[in-house]
């Protein structure tokens, strides 16, 4: 499928069949994560990926948003990644790089005819104690995946989008726009 039309159908799917993704279609999202852009090439992201039943177990102890999916990906990042240029810019970077991943692993899944839904209602202890997170990771978010169910549709404000002239300025911040 182009990038139009992957990017124009792609939707939070949340529900899912039974049905198993395929460990060659789970390598390929997983390399489309791997090879996502990351601030200096640091790649600070790591990804637990939750497929048998005992994890998913633990996994519904730690949200209520699985929605019964067969896989799971847990994404965290090294919270010390840094970008020191010189600017003096320090910001951790991490969080943004994690984002980059986990959109690239979302955009394939759907190209590979699989639905994810980014999930960030999550308890972060628990994950932490449950699959053993490092104190120096910090957990950006999960991703249940699977092939949608027959009956799964977008939610009903996925295409409640702002107009590109609330959200795009030209030279200059424009608060007049915001301010209509």
């Amino acid at each position: 499928m182009d990038y139009e039309e992957l990017i124009n159908t792609r939707y939070s799917v949340r529900k899912f069949s039974d049905k198993p993704v395929e460990k060659d279609k789970l390598d390929k999202i997983l390399e489309a994560g791997r090879i996502a852009p990351t601030a200096g090439n640091r790649q600070p992201q790591r990804i637990v990926v939750i497929q048998s039943k005992e994890a998913f177990e633990k996994m519904k102890r730690c949200t209520p948003c699985h929605f019964n999916a067969p896989l799971l990906l847990l994404l965290c990042y090294d919270k010390a990644v840094e970008n020191n240029n010189h600017y003096g810019d320090k910001r951790p970077y991490g969080q943004v790089d994690a984002s980059i991943v986990l959109t690239h692993i979302m955009l394939e899944a759907h190209n590979l005819g699989l639905g994810t839904v980014w999930v960030g209602l999550f308890n972060p202890e628990l994950l932490r104690e449950y699959f053993h997170i490092p104190a120096s990771y910090e957990i950006l978010g999960l991703m249940p995946m699977g092939y949608p169910a027959q009956d799964a549709a977008p939610g009903k404000m996925h295409g409640e989008k702002f107009p590109i002239e609330h959200t795009v300025f030209y030279n200059s911040f424009d608060n007049q726009i915001l301010a209509q």
